[in-house]
């Protein structure tokens, strides 16, 4: 089986020290490369990634984690990669784990790869009870309508095949996907198309005192993460 060609896609909005010392974790001999979207930062951290010289999409202005992914898919495909692997830079998400997502993948066995810190192996140290409660809660609900028994699917850490997107069914140039909708929407159709999807356990690590633990803000975010589930069952949208 030949080499598979992988991107690792880091998103990152004004994580700052964050940002940095998830840098210092990354090996300096790797099987994968790096590209970072920074989706409108101000507070200096696009000049650090560029000063490291890393592969970068820049954004002038705030656009969504949705548009981010959208554009670090084209990256992929345009640049010929074979498996994309999608994960936050704001270091609550390990590289020491990047493997265990990209493995069931380019043994051949998978296309796409959940990250799950519910799993045996994996951890989410420092989580907020009622973030427990509501990603148990929407996990429960998205295997119901989908038919897979997931255990997280909130967890931000995936792998795909990039030639999934080869499929008409995915039509990612959609607006209403720019936030969170993408993630589920992707999530949705290649459970719904017959792909192979499996889970990978993964830490979450947050930090301690529940102080700016997440960017999802009440009802706007939760909203954004819900929606796709009702578009795409009432097949309002597709």
């Amino acid at each position: 089986m030949p080499q598979s060609k992988i991107l690792v896609a880091l998103f990152s909005y004004n994580e700052g020290g964050k940002l940095k010392g998830l840098i210092e974790q990354f090996p300096l001999e790797n099987n994968y490369e790096l590209l970072f979207i920074d989706d409108g930062s101000n507070d200096g951290s696009y000049d650090f990634l560029l000063s490291k010289s890393f592969n970068i999409i820049k954004h002038n202005t705030n656009m969504g984690i949705g548009y981010g992914i959208r554009e670090a898919i084209k990256y992929g495909r345009v640049h010929q990669f074979d498996i994309i692997v999608v994960m936050s830079a704001n270091g609550k998400m390990l590289p020491s784990q990047i493997e265990r997502l990209i493995v069931p993948i380019v043994n051949g066995h998978f296309d796409y790869v959940q990250g799950s810190r519910n799993l045996p192996g994996g951890e989410a140290p420092n989580l907020p009870t009622f973030r427990r409660i509501t990603i148990n809660l929407f996990t429960q609900i998205a295997n119901i309508l989908t038919g897979f028994k997931g255990t997280d699917i909130t967890c931000g850490f995936r792998a795909y095949r990039l030639s999934l997107f080869d499929d008409k069914r995915f039509n990612l140039e959609q607006n209403w996907l720019n936030k969170y909708e993408m993630e589920y929407y992707i999530h949705y159709y290649v459970l719904k198309g017959g792909y192979r999807v499996t889970e990978a356990p993964v830490s979450m690590v947050y930090p301690e005192g529940m102080k700016n633990y997440s960017k999802i803000k009440p009802l706007i975010g939760w909203w954004s993460m819900i929606r796709p589930w009702i578009y795409l069952t009432l097949r309002i949208k597709r």
